[in-house]
């Protein structure tokens, strides 16, 4: 039984609400009507919303007594500092390595969700070395840490610890933190692959993603007793973005057999999802002020470790997975950065932000064309 609540998180399945027709055509059509056709419409309109919130507390009450469990066992660790971990997939491979970064705000395990259902695994049976970078929770130590702590510092660290060049793969704001890695640390890395990763964050809607950088004063007095930006928040921050997918994706969740696959997969992805991790504070003023607010990376003024970061001069292969389909980085943000590195294979899957790593079609939509990109290095 899944006894969270779901998650306020756009996360899955990423499907856009059908748009309503101008108000004036409406108003219109009732007016043409005639005599009582205000009071019908009206009826109309309460009987939809009451059978939509019916769908939606059915999808949540389905969710909520689904049997599914994750059981996976973990693999063993090659090196931890702090909170974060090292994770060795295939401990008995020697090259290519493949160190892949998550997000700092997410759960990592969405890259090994269940056996069948795990990039980490599907690149280990393909003859590669993954090795999975676990930030872990921000702990005391980690709750004072800016992105520069984490790049500069416990990034580089690991990467140091394997012993050797790398294959950075970077999913999401994971991409961020490996390419800061990458430029800093070039002789260290033998390519770099971005998975969803956004750079102009006002490629499409640059009034949206300043909206969300003028919450940050509302969020400083949580920050300042916790020391970090509280996982509630954080989902609230994602609901902003598209605040009509949460009902969709449990109405149409309600409508699948409970036994199936297909519900299974649901109930997986929205555990990850509520098993939210805390950003710490220094690093959530960077990524709604700076990013989302100024655009700071598009426009040349990110650094890292008070260097400006520049793809263009990024001097390793590169390997940028855009998914047409995403709703949480939009495609536009993140070619513009696939646009600025230089000889960049740019790879476009037709899936969504999550289903591009653990949905039903990951397989062939990324899986297997990042396995050849990293056998070609």
């Amino acid at each position: 039984m899944n006894s969270a609540w779901p998650s306020w998180n756009a996360g899955w399945p990423q499907t856009a609400p059908a748009s309503a027709a101008p108000l004036a055509q409406i108003a219109a059509r009732v007016a043409a009507a005639g005599p009582g056709a205000e009071a019908s419409f009206a009826e109309t309109i309460l009987r939809q919303v009451w059978a939509q919130d019916r769908a939606f507390l059915a999808g949540i009450a389905r969710y909520r007594r689904h049997s599914y469990q994750r059981n996976v066992a973990e693999p063993p660790c090659l090196w931890q500092e702090g909170n974060s971990r090292l994770l060795d997939y295939a401990p008995d491979s020697t090259d290519p390595v493949v160190l892949v970064v998550p997000s700092l705000v997410n759960r990592a395990y969405v890259l090994d969700l269940k056996p069948q259902t795990s990039l980490l695994r599907f690149l280990a049976g393909a003859g590669l070395r993954p090795l999975l970078l676990d930030w872990g929770d921000p702990g005391a130590v980690e709750k004072s840490f800016t992105l520069t702590d984490y790049i500069a510092g416990r990034l580089e660290r690991a990467i140091t610890a394997i012993g050797k060049p790398v294959i950075l793969a970077g999913y999401c704001m994971g991409g961020l933190l490996t390419l800061g890695a990458a430029l800093r640390r070039p002789e260290a890395v033998r390519g770099l692959a971005l998975l969803a990763t956004p750079w102009d964050f006002h490629a499409e809607d640059a009034a949206r993603a300043q909206s969300l950088a003028r919450l940050l004063p509302a969020l400083e007095p949580a920050m300042h007793v916790t020391g970090t930006l509280p996982t509630d928040l954080l989902q609230m921050l994602f609901t902003c973005l598209s605040p009509f997918e949460t009902p969709a994706k449990y109405r149409a969740f309600a409508k699948l057999d409970e036994a199936g696959a297909s519900a299974e997969r649901f109930v997986a992805l929205e555990d990850w999802l509520n098993d939210g991790v805390p950003l710490a504070a220094p690093v959530a003023r960077t990524c709604l002020g700076e990013w989302y607010g100024e655009n700071r990376t598009a426009i040349g003024l990110w650094t890292v470790a008070g260097a400006p970061v520049v793809p263009e001069t990024l001097n390793v292969p590169s390997f940028v997975a855009i998914p047409n389909k995403d709703r949480i980085v939009p495609p536009a943000s993140a070619l513009a950065l696939a646009n600025a590195l230089p000889g960049a294979v740019i790879h476009r899957p037709a899936a969504g932000h999550i289903g591009m790593v653990a949905g039903r079609r990951a397989e062939a939509e990324l899986w297997r064309p990042l396995r050849d990109w990293c056998l070609t290095l």
